[in-house]
C-alpha cells in the first residue's frame, strides 16, 4: 500500500513515519510540507492513500482535495477533535487525532486494506473513474467524498457541473466535457449535451419523440436522450 504524508510540521511527519515502520505493508513514497507540492506529487505518483493534515499555512487540506485530478483514499491527521471533523461534512476514510496512537493507526490501516480490496475487484479501463472510485466535492463551506456509485446524474450549468447524490446537488467548477473524459464509459453515459447519467441508476426506458428515449432514474428524475444518443444506448443495452 503506497502512501504520501502531507503535513507542514516536520516533526509530525517524522513521528508518523516512525509509527509506520511497524507496518511493512505500507510504503511511504513521498512526503510534502505544502499543498502545491502535494498536488503535483499525488497526481504524478498516484498513491493508494494519503495522510493529510487539515490546517496548513496558505492553502489547507480541503483546498488540496479540491484541486486534485487523482482522488486517493484520505486519512486526516489533525489536531481537530471528532466533532469538528464531522462538522466539515467530509466522510473521509478515517481521521487520526494528534498525537497518533499506535492502536488507532492499526485500525485505520485495516480500513484502508478493506477499501482497497473492494476497489481492486472492479475492472477499470484506461485508468478512468468507475463506480467504486470517489471524488472530492466542495461547495462553499461544505465538503464531501462521494463514491461515484451514489451519483445518479451530472448536469451541466455553464462552466459548472451539478453533482447529484443523496439529497445534495452542489456545483463544481468543471465542464461536462472535461468530466466525461475522466469517467469510465462502462458505467456512465452521455445522455445529451447537458447530462451524464449513471447506467446503474436507470429504472425505466421508454421510446420518445423523433426516435429519442426518455430515461427514468431510480431517484425519479427523467432525462431525455437525443436520437443519436438513444441509438447508442439501445446498442449498449440491447433495447
Amino acid at each position: 500500500m503506497k502512501t504520501i504524508i502531507v503535513d507542514d510540521e516536520r516533526l509530525a511527519r517524522k513521528e508518523l513515519t516512525n509509527l509506520l515502520k511497524d507496518f511493512p505493508e505500507v510504503e511511504i513514497i513521498d512526503e510534502c510540507d505544502n499543498v502545491d507540492d502535494a498536488i503535483e506529487k499525488i497526481n504524478t505518483l498516484q498513491p493508494d492513500f494519503v495522510f493529510l493534515d487539515i490546517q496548513m499555512p496558505g492553502k489547507d487540506g480541503f483546498s488540496l482535495l479540491e484541486e486534485l485530478e487523482y482522488a486517493p483514499l484520505v486519512v486526516f491527521v489533525t489536531a481537530y477533535d471528532e466533532y469538528a471533523i464531522k462538522a466539515f461534512e467530509v466522510n473521509a476514510l478515517d481521521y487520526l487525532l494528534k498525537p497518533i496512537q499506535p492502536e488507532r493507526l492499526k485500525e485505520t490501516l485495516e480500513k484502508i486494506k478493506n477499501q482497497l480490496k473492494d476497489t481492486s475487484s472492479q475492472s477499470i479501463s484506461n485508468n478512468k473513474l468507475g463506480i467504486q472510485d470517489r471524488v472530492f466535492v466542495k461547495d462553499g463551506d461544505k465538503c464531501w467524498f462521494v463514491q461515484l456509485k451514489d451519483v445518479p446524474l451530472f448536469e451541466s450549468e455553464g462552466n459548472y457541473v451539478r453533482v447529484y447524490f443523496d439529497n445534495n446537488k452542489p456545483l463544481i467548477l468543471k465542464s461536462l466535457n472535461n468530466l466525461g473524459d475522466k469517467l469510465n464509459e462502462d458505467f456512465f453515459f452521455r445522455a445529451n449535451r447537458k447530462h451524464i447519467i449513471n447506467l446503474s441508476w436507470i429504472e425505466n426506458v421508454e421510446n420518445w419523440f423523433n426516435g429519442g428515449l426518455m430515461v427514468t432514474l431510480k431517484n425519479k428524475m427523467k432525462i431525455e436522450l437525443s436520437r443519436r444518443q438513444a441509438t447508442k444506448l439501445r446498442e449498449m443495452k440491447s433495447l
